[in-house]
């Protein structure tokens, strides 16, 4: 169990390469098997490396087991963020999510404006031959969720403010919580206070220009969220934030990812340009991409995927045993804590054939449902990602300019470090060079 208080934790959460289980999963798993106890985030905890348990538990959330992040988390996050509360809230909460993912996975709006960013990201680089990716990935996320969420430009100044802000909050999330001045924990407690009161005066703005006004079609989700929902303004605050922590982080670390692995994946890097030529050889020169295409990315979903499983975006997340549970010969004690490790059954030898490759083409011939039962970064039961579908297009849409556009390499010292979440210590710094594809740099010059 580890050091009085400390127990386990400092060496859980040492960082690792995060496509790879950790010296300490490997360890434990090797010594105890697939699931074992240990002390935890200042309590005893039950750790699964079992995919089989960690559905169970994700599906039993509010009957056997209920979230249970560490205190300290809760002033970064606030107490309405959908990763803490449970009930109706959760649920009156994750709809809006869900509302927001589905409203705007497909609509042309929201489509052309994501490969509006797309293109324009690709022309601010064509005079450079190093680009530091993961600030990239960031800027772009960021502006995607602000613009359709709050119809804040990239180009104005708070746009810039918000993404500043986010990157405090973010090296805050998973530091020591020491509420100390100069931490960094309490520079992301104070940078979640800035954003909170950033996205109030917005409210208070349109609350007293849009009085009584129903939302329209052309208006951004807060319109239509002022408009149809009944929330206070802390919760309409929390989901904003939530939306764009999501939007903003999660997606913005998948495309680092992706890119990272294709440097390193020739052959996955041919196959996937080759369906992005298949599909702009298709389509008229003043076409843009829409619904239609993605569904064509077929190869594309298989490489993102492949990503989600071989980086691990999300490792474990906290749940807390609300009984006496008994699982297969197993009792998870009332009150323990419980840690289902992601990390864990996606490089698992028995659900996946060589698991430490990079590999996309595993996925061609397996179905959604059974493509569940072998890979979770989106985690599951009532607490799936709401938006998960939504990434997807966004990355998909950007590969299709960045395969077409250029072809890259990588630093042979920078990869992904687990800490626990995702980071490149050098940024994910990466060489390119123009791709020779004539026909889309016809296509970006005229777009609009």
């Amino acid at each position: 169990m580890g050091l009085p208080i400390l127990g386990e934790t400092l060496e859980f959460l040492k960082p690792h390469s995060s496509n790879s289980m950790g010296s300490f999963l490997q360890e434990h798993c090797f010594r105890y098997g697939k699931v074992f106890k240990s002390h935890l985030f200042g309590a005893p905890t039950i750790v699964s490396c079992d995919l089989e348990l960690n559905m169970f538990i994700l599906h039993n959330e509010g009957k056997l087991f209920e979230t249970s992040y560490p205190k300290p988390i809760h002033g970064i996050l606030g107490k309405y963020s959908l990763l803490l509360v449970s009930g109706d809230l959760h649920k009156k909460l994750k709809n809006i999510a869900v509302s927001f993912s589905s409203s705007s996975k497909s609509t042309p709006e929201f489509l052309h404006w994501v490969e509006k960013l797309s293109l324009s990201m690709m022309e601010s680089w064509k005079n450079r031959r190093e680009v530091s990716f993961c600030k990239e990935a960031k800027t772009f996320t960021m502006n995607i969720m602000v613009k359709h969420l709050l119809s804040i430009k990239p180009e104005e100044p708070l746009a810039a403010e918000i993404l500043h802000d986010f990157a405090t909050y973010m090296k805050g999330f998973v530091s020591l919580p020491l509420y100390i001045p100069g931490t960094a924990y309490t520079k992301a407690v104070k940078a979640r206070a800035r954003l909170s009161s950033t996205v109030k005066e917005i409210i208070e703005k349109r609350k007293k220009g849009n009085a009584g006004v129903v939302a329209k079609k052309g208006e951004d989700f807060l319109d239509v969220m002022l408009s149809k929902q009944k929330l206070s303004d802390e919760e309409t605050v929390s989901i904003v934030l939530d939306i764009l922590l999501g939007g903003y982080e999660t997606t913005s670390t998948l495309m680092a990812l992706i890119v990272y692995f294709l440097g390193h994946s020739p052959n996955a890097f041919q196959t996937l340009k080759e369906e992005h030529q298949a599909i702009a050889e298709n389509k008229k020169e003043e076409e843009t991409l829409n619904w239609e295409d993605y569904k064509k990315m077929q190869f594309t979903c298989h490489v993102i995927c492949e990503a989600m499983r071989c980086g691990n975006v999300v490792k474990f997340v906290h749940r807390k045993a609300l009984q006496d549970v008994k699982f297969k010969g197993i009792l998870i004690p009332s009150g323990w804590k419980v840690l289902p490790m992601f990390t864990a059954a996606h490089f698992d030898l028995s659900l996946h054939d060589k698991p430490l490759d990079f590999n996309p083409w595993r996925w061609i011939h397996v179905q959604d449902k059974e493509m569940s039962k072998k890979v979770t970064p989106f985690g599951g039961g009532p607490r799936l990602c709401p938006g998960a579908e939504l990434a997807k297009i966004v990355i998909a849409f950007y590969l299709h300019h960045l395969v077409l556009s250029y072809s890259w390499k990588t630093k042979a010292d920078d990869f992904p470090l687990a800490l626990p979440y995702v980071e490149f210590r050098r940024g994910l710094a990466m060489e390119i060079q123009p791709a020779d594809y004539e026909r889309i740099n016809v296509r970006r010059r005229r777009s609009p």
